[in-house]
C-alpha cells in the first residue's frame, strides 16, 4: 500500500487520552511524522481543523455506506478536492473557497 505522506507531516491533535497514548506516539515516530498538540486549556489552535472534520461528517460521511476503506478514501478525496476547496465558502477565509484564497493570495503576492 503506497501513501501520499512522508516524513515530516505534522499531525496535529487536540489532548485526548488517544492522541497522548505511547501507542499513537510510537505509530507517530515509526512513520516519521511530527506529533503537534494543543496546548491545555487552548482549543483555538485546533478549531480550523475541527470545523472541518465536522464539516466532513456532516456534509459527505454520515451519508454513505463505505464497502472498502479504498472506497472511503477516494470518496473524500474527491469530496476535498472537488468540492470543499473548490467550490465551498468559508467564513475564516472571508467567505472565499480554499482554492479562491490562495489563488487571491497569490495575486497579492504578484502586486507585491
Amino acid at each position: 500500500m503506497s501513501y501520499l505522506f512522508s516524513a515530516g507531516l505534522i499531525v496535529h491533535s487536540d489532548r485526548g487520552s488517544q492522541y497522548a497514548s505511547k501507542q499513537y506516539r510510537n505509530l507517530l515516530k515509526s512513520n516519521e511524522f511530527v506529533g503537534s498538540m494543543s496546548r491545555k486549556g487552548n482549543c483555538w489552535d485546533n478549531a480550523v481543523a475541527e470545523s472541518f472534520f465536522g464539516s466532513l461528517k456532516q456534509e459527505r460521511v454520515q451519508w454513505r455506506s463505505y464497502q472498502t476503506r479504498h472506497e472511503a478514501q477516494q470518496d473524500i478525496l474527491s469530496y476535498i478536492t472537488m468540492f470543499y476547496n473548490s467550490d465551498r465558502l468559508h467564513s475564516t477565509l472571508g467567505y472565499l473557497s480554499p482554492n479562491g484564497f490562495e489563488a487571491q493570495a497569490i495575486d497579492l503576492k504578484k502586486v507585491s
